[in-house]
């Protein structure tokens, strides 16, 4: 089996490691984590099914999830400047300037190319603060499951 891709655009705050978590807290208490859904369909929208959570914590659906992960941002537990496994950092300048031709750019130019997928090992994240006039606007965490 491979790893599973997710990604989801949060409201920009510059307290990177609250809008994880925040997302987090989210996510778990919507239940759209593995084993609650083996597979959740990307992107997440107000339609998105909504089970709730089947575990009484984050830590103890991770348990749950065992080798696979829970195939969301639950496996991701904090914001590094370098990739490291359960951690979203944030994708390099060079790699932004090659996918996009800025440093800066736009949620509408990030959906029409996710390549950065290609720059992503499994059971990591990455981060990308996204604009609109030359503001932030929105945070986008993408990553891939363990498997």
């Amino acid at each position: 089996m491979g790893a599973h891709p997710y990604w989801y655009f949060e409201a920009y705050d510059p307290d990177l490691g609250a809008v994880l978590e925040k997302l987090r807290q989210r996510e778990f208490k919507a239940g759209r984590y593995n084993p609650v859904m083996r597979f959740i369909e990307f992107p997440i929208t107000p339609q998105s099914p909504s089970p709730g959570a089947r575990h009484s914590s984050i830590e103890k659906a991770l348990k749950a999830s065992e080798a696979d992960g829970t195939r969301s941002i639950l496996d991701i537990s904090k914001i590094a400047d370098e990739p490291a496994d359960y951690t979203a950092s944030p994708l390099p300048d060079d790699v932004l300037e090659r996918l996009f031709g800025t440093t800066k750019p736009t949620r509408a130019t990030v959906e029409e190319n996710m390549e950065f997928f290609e720059d992503i090992e499994r059971g990591q994240a990455i981060y990308i603060v996204l604009y609109e006039n030359d503001r932030p606007t929105e945070i986008l965490f993408a990553g891939y499951s363990f498997d």
